[in-house]
């Protein structure tokens, strides 16, 4: 071959090999995010996506995390960079990463873009958004096996609701995520769960995945079983007309730890985990209602 033609043939098949390297994802966001390569220097912003990562077996390519991010143990000792609110720019640019994962809710992203950084939001809401998130993590980590991990926490949701007995499937239920009256709607990650273990959820679906909601919604329905975190616990019986509802008369709360409501509140892959949580509050609760 003319020695030219050679040299040309050789750069275009060595172009189409460094193109056919790189990686592309769309993220919650729309964008289009283009990679030269997997990333080997990651700031995480969301605990579920951290846990996620780490699911994925990428644990040491995380090299800084949000102030909520304390599981798996190994991410505990790792620098953090603020929240999702309140992201500290500074010392995410100083860790230099390569990618920076982030909630779409999240503010700062057009600083970390500002300064060079590659930004994908990725923010799950349901089961399904779990489960893209995972295959769109595992794409961008270059993990090919990412829905075989997803498929086994499915299994594990599966297997928590068949472990309930059938008398506690007609129980009503009120699920109160956060402070200020923020409830699993049975449109969210948490309200579909509760769906699956066969009980219903007081909130209606038009309300979107996590409403907040009034005290007086919660009398009017009067749940058979409430659901809280112990951050919000305190005081249930001094909310207005709260002190007559079946749930606090019959004693059928379940307040859940600290540990146990950070299961229950991440969409990823502590998902099997949550469901069985949640089955042994409604096994144990709901029992006689």
């Amino acid at each position: 071959m003319n020695p030219i033609r050679l040299f040309f043939a050789l750069a275009l098949g060595l172009c189409s090999a460094l193109h056919a390297a790189e990686i592309r994802i769309t993220d919650d966001r729309g964008v289009a995010v283009t990679l030269a390569q997997a990333p080997q220097r990651i700031v995480s912003l969301l605990p579920s996506l951290t846990e996620t990562v780490c699911e994925l077996g990428q644990c040491h390519r995380l090299v800084g995390v949000d102030r909520y991010s304390n599981f798996p143990a190994a991410v505990r000792a790792l620098p953090k960079t603020g929240g999702g609110i309140d992201p500290n720019i500074e010392a995410i640019v100083a860790l230099k990463p390569d990618l920076v994962l982030m909630a779409t809710s999240s503010r700062g992203v057009q600083r970390l873009e500002g300064f060079g950084l590659k930004v994908v939001a990725l923010e799950p809401r349901s089961a399904a958004d779990a489960q893209r998130v995972m295959t769109k993590l595992g794409t961008l980590l270059e993990v090919p096996d990412a829905q075989r991990i997803w498929r086994a926490i499915d299994a594990g949701v599966s297997a928590a609701a068949q472990s309930l007995p059938q008398r506690a499937r007609p129980l009503r239920v009120y699920y109160e995520v956060s402070t200020g009256g923020y409830a699993a709607g049975p449109g969210s990650f948490i309200g579909e769960t509760l769906t699956r273990l066969g009980v219903q959820n007081i909130v209606t679906p038009d309300l979107g995945p996590f409403p907040r909601i009034n005290p007086e919604y919660v009398v009017r329905a009067n749940p058979d079983l409430i659901l809280i975190g112990v951050r919000n616990a305190a005081g249930l019986e001094q909310r207005p007309g709260w002190r007559n509802l079946r749930a606090l008369r019959e004693q059928r709360v379940c307040i859940f730890s600290t540990d146990e409501s950070d299961v229950l509140v991440r969409p990823g892959p502590r998902m099997a985990e949550a469901a069985r949580i949640l089955a042994r509050c409604i096994e144990k609760k709901g029992q006689g209602a």
